[in-house]
């Protein structure tokens, strides 16, 4: 019997090439480029690598076949290390090497330099960030600078001190930013802390999957520190004079802004705020007030509750005429400064836009702070009023001049309390069982009326046809006989300002009362001070004033408070304005999880972070509980049901209900219930009456 040998072909594996060839070395003016080569695409950063070519030579060699030609010694095609024939190229156009540069390269056939291209260019491997930051290190512990490192690799300057930012983590930490498990942002944060220690310390203490998210890295190193970028005092006494007066920062080299760092000492830096703010409030005193009221954080609901004297508007001096247009033009240049950011196409510049927002807020607040010079009190009025002086969310210093303090207010007044708005008398009652009591969801909803005047106040077109459509049916009564809709506008003009810090402690915190207060506080430096100056003034007017004005006083006049969770016409309002709440509301201890049980919270928590999470609050005491529900909710644009709920009421048209009504009403809705049925009148509009036909 005749034996067949079988054999099996394996094709060439890719770690076989060259275990039967040997690196050698060959002019430059053999190579060029291979036919072969599978990555077409331009490559990109030849010139670092030419100059690290130059410095360090060629570190990895070429991988080359023979190219047919009549010449007697063939050229060499390179089919993997297209980049470095590329740089190869660049120094001998520039005359730094000769055909004669010696080039290692490893010769293959014609067969093999396919899958040579494109091992080369698919299975190589990027380079580990942490390796590259520690090659950074050894670089400049050669004693190499930083600038020369930069250069070097075509880099800026800054990138280079990241690298060796991150190379000074830790050694085992730095092992699990090259195994992937830590990752480049978190490691960002742990090199805040210059020790190794501190660096170890808060990763190994960190167990949860949500203690080592970067923002708890972060709050866990600087602690009690306070942030450069966020805090108004630190705005206000600037870095520079803080460490100037022996104050420490924790610099953080990955942020874009301009003073990004963390100010460990925090009593220096109050002390230095509140020495700055005496002098100026006791310049302002010279001035003639009774009083004069120093804080480092304006409150909102502090100084609403103070009346305010009377003022005039003297006109300005030639040169103080002179002076403020060149301010508004500076302010004016600003802004379009900004606009064109906006409108330009292309990746964000985080430090640009820091830098050109702050521009704006500076030019902006200076024009503001020259305009209050015109203002003029009476001798006897400053007599008997104050000052509040305080730093605003930005760091500026605000004066809020002519304030009557409360009970001297309420002494004039007669003992009169400040009106209370319609919601605050209607007093409805809570369902039997509520998942948040009355307290809770007035100060739920006080949060979205804020939201949706903030909203409002932007739209002047909307605020037209919300108004309107409350103008329109009392006009065409005969049209809309009979038709009682929910509205969310009180136009018998009472805003619901007061109420909203009545039932909302945390309201002066919040995004939206912070944007319409700062537009309150512009009109009202616009706005003419006698009543009966308003006409002329408005007629003066131009039409953008004039419309954003009427925006915002409708704004103004939205109520949404409610004592209960139920549609609401608020919510339509939302709608059409398409209200983000989540952005203006954020489930935290104070807005939220201390006024609610224990087990609410873990409910919250088991449906929308995990069982595990809800079963870690179940052994806390309550306020352990809402710290960590709010820790672990954060970020989350979790809204509870009170804000979540966007029904609107239910429209009900109560009137005779026959087969022509559609015709008569002008197409008001479709009519149900018999023909012959009269509807009832003035009734409730929730109520399931028979005999009532109800058009929705």
């Amino acid at each position: 019997m005749e034996v067949v040998e079988n054999r099996v072909t394996e094709p060439v594996a890719e770690a076989s090439f060259g275990n039967h060839a040997q690196i050698e070395y060959v002019p430059y003016g053999r190579l060029c480029r291979s036919p072969l080569n599978v990555r077409k695409k331009a490559p990109t950063g030849i010139e670092a690598l030419a100059e690290t070519i130059v410095v360090k030579c060629i570190l990895q060699n070429l991988v080359v076949h023979e190219v047919k030609g009549r010449s007697k010694q063939p050229k060499l095609g390179v089919c993997a290390g297209q980049r470095r024939l590329a740089a190869l190229d660049l120094l001998f156009s520039q005359g730094r090497i000769t055909k004669d540069y010696p080039v290692p390269v490893l010769i293959v056939s014609e067969g093999e330099a396919v899958a040579a291209s494109l091992i080369e260019n698919r299975e190589r491997e990027a380079m580990s960030i942490a390796d590259e930051s520690v090659a950074f290190r050894l670089l400049t512990e050669e004693g190499k600078s930083v600038a020369h490192v930069a250069a070097l690799f075509k880099v800026s300057e800054m990138v280079v001190r990241r690298a060796l930012k991150i190379a000074n983590l830790a050694p085992a930490l730095l092992d699990l930013l090259r195994d992937d498990k830590l990752d480049y942002e978190q490691a960002k944060v742990l090199v805040l802390a210059d020790d190794h220690a501190t660096q170890e310390g808060v990763w190994n203490n960190a167990i949860n999957a949500w203690q080592r998210r970067p923002s708890e890295l972060r709050a866990a190193i600087t602690k009690a520190e306070i942030d450069a970028r966020d805090s108004a005092l630190a705005k206000f006494v600037g870095l520079d004079a803080y460490e100037a007066a022996g104050g420490f920062v924790r610099r953080d080299l990955f942020s874009d802004g301009e003073h990004a760092g963390y100010i460990t000492d925090a009593d220096l830096l109050h002390r230095l705020a509140t020495d700055r703010l005496i002098e100026i409030s006791q310049a302002v005193a010279a001035q003639g007030w009774n009083w004069i009221e120093t804080r480092t954080r304006g409150d909102a609901s502090e100084l609403i509750r103070y009346g305010r004297v009377h003022s005039t508007t003297r006109k300005p001096t030639k040169n103080e005429k002179a002076e403020l247009a060149a301010l508004v033009a500076a302010r004016d240049a600003a802004h379009m400064e900004l606009n064109a950011y906006y409108d330009e196409d292309g990746a964000e510049d985080e430090a640009r836009y820091d830098r050109l927002s702050t521009a704006v807020d500076v030019a902006t607040h200076a024009v503001d702070q020259y305009a209050e010079r015109f203002e003029v009190f009476t001798p006897e009025d400053m007599q008997r009023a104050g000052a509040f002086v305080y730093l605003d969310d930005d760091g500026f210093v605000t004066i809020e001049r002519g304030l009557i303090r409360p009970e001297e207010r309420a002494a004039a007044r007669g003992g009169d309390a400040l009106p209370v708005t319609a919601t605050e008398q209607s007093g409805k009652p809570a369902r039997v069982t509520p998942l948040h009591n009355e307290k809770l969801c007035r100060r739920l909803t006080a949060h979205r009326t804020a939201a949706i005047q903030t909203e409002l106040a932007k739209h002047p077109n909307v605020a037209l046809a919300v108004l309107m459509s409350r103008m329109i049916p009392v006009v065409f009564d005969e049209h809309y006989e009979r038709q009682y809709p929910e509205h969310a506008i009180q136009v018998d003009l009472r805003t619901s300002r007061n109420a909203l810090v009545k039932h909302a402690d945390d309201m002066a915190d919040s995004v939206a009362w912070k944007e319409v207060e700062a537009e309150r506080a512009k009109w009202m430096r616009m706005l003419p001070a006698r009543a009966d100056a308003l006409v002329p003034w408005l007629l003066d007017q131009g039409s953008d004033i004039q419309s954003n004005l009427f925006a915002f006083c409708v704004a103004a006049t939205v109520d949404g408070i409610d004592g209960s969770d139920h549609a609401h016409a608020v919510n339509s309002l939302a709608d059409v304005l398409s209200v983000d709440l989540s952005y203006y509301w954020k489930p935290t201890r104070a807005s939220y999880f201390h006024h609610v049980s224990k087990s609410r919270i873990a409910d919250v928590l088991r449906e929308h972070v995990s069982p595990q999470a809800a079963a870690e609050v179940q052994g806390m005491k309550k306020d352990a509980a809402a710290a960590a529900a709010e820790v672990r909710m954060a970020g989350s644009g979790w809204l509870p049901e009170v804000l979540a709920n966007r029904a609107v009421p239910e429209f009900r048209s109560y009137a005779w209900a026959d087969d022509d009504a559609d015709g008569e009403a002008g197409e008001a809705g479709d009519a149900g219930g018999d023909a012959d049925e009269l509807t009832g009148e003035g009734g409730d509009a929730t109520g399931d009456d028979e005999g009532l036909a109800e058009a929705a």
